[in-house]
């Protein structure tokens, strides 16, 4: 059941910069696609885990235990499972999703259970003398969150958030399994073409790898942006 076989070993087939630079442009075009799932998955995820943070926080029941059990539902539940409910599975009941839309629901919708408990205890960690202050200088509830709140608790959640979109830019590859072309599903078309599997995916992990560089400045940038709030 469990074995290794190791047959002659030839490193020249390990990556072949001529075949990955010859399809560099095909497996490209998949990148507009990865981009678009996971940036719009991202924003889809902070607004529902905006409001599901408050709710989850929120002294009336009949709200924080529905999102409660929205947030355990969903970090129980593996992705690329749910990304079948919404392709394969809502067809049966008259709903049809195309597949980038079903990605960008998917992700949207299951991140939103993690961005809602990093907001969660963002927004915990704002010292609570802000609120005090803000209704003896006559502030309404939603003009405190906007002006004094939330910019301090946003500087505190961007770096687990940073790793929330780094971790749907990466899962974005599981798309191709409901042929979104973004750009593992690529890789995979040129691989079958070309029987060489590992340039194919050597070079996707490449593209990925480059990708999650950019955002992670841009990250970085975030975070010294939003250092005056301290």
């Amino acid at each position: 059941m469990f074995g290794i076989q190791i047959n002659d070993i030839n490193l020249e087939k390990l990556f072949v910069p001529e075949r990955a630079w010859d399809n560099l442009p095909f497996v490209l075009e998949g990148v507009p696609y990865t981009l678009l799932v996971a940036v719009l998955g991202m924003v889809l995820g902070l607004i529902l885990g905006f409001f599901l943070a408050l709710a989850r926080g929120s002294d009336n029941f009949l709200l924080r235990w529905p999102a409660r059990i929205y947030i355990t539902l969903m970090r129980g539940t593996p992705i690329l499972v749910y990304l079948f409910v919404l392709y394969f599975g809502l067809p049966v009941v008259g709903i049809t999703l195309t597949a980038p839309v079903a990605a960008i629901i998917g992700f949207g919708t299951n991140s939103a259970a993690y961005i809602a408990e990093i907001n969660r205890s963002s927004l915990n960690s704002v010292d609570h003398g802000q609120w005090e202050s803000s209704r003896a200088l006559g502030l309404s509830y939603w003009k405190t969150m906007r002006r004094i709140i939330v910019p301090q608790a946003t500087r505190i959640a961007i770096p687990p958030l940073a790793n929330v979109f780094l971790d749907i830019l990466k899962a974005t590859s599981l798309a191709a399994m409901i042929s979104v072309p973004e750009i593992l599903n690529k890789a995979q078309i040129v691989a079958g073409r070309t029987t060489d599997s590992l340039t194919m995916y050597i070079l996707a992990a490449m593209i990925y790898l480059v990708l999650t560089l950019f955002f992670s400045v841009l990250q970085d940038y975030l975070e010294r942006r939003y250092n005056k709030y301290l």
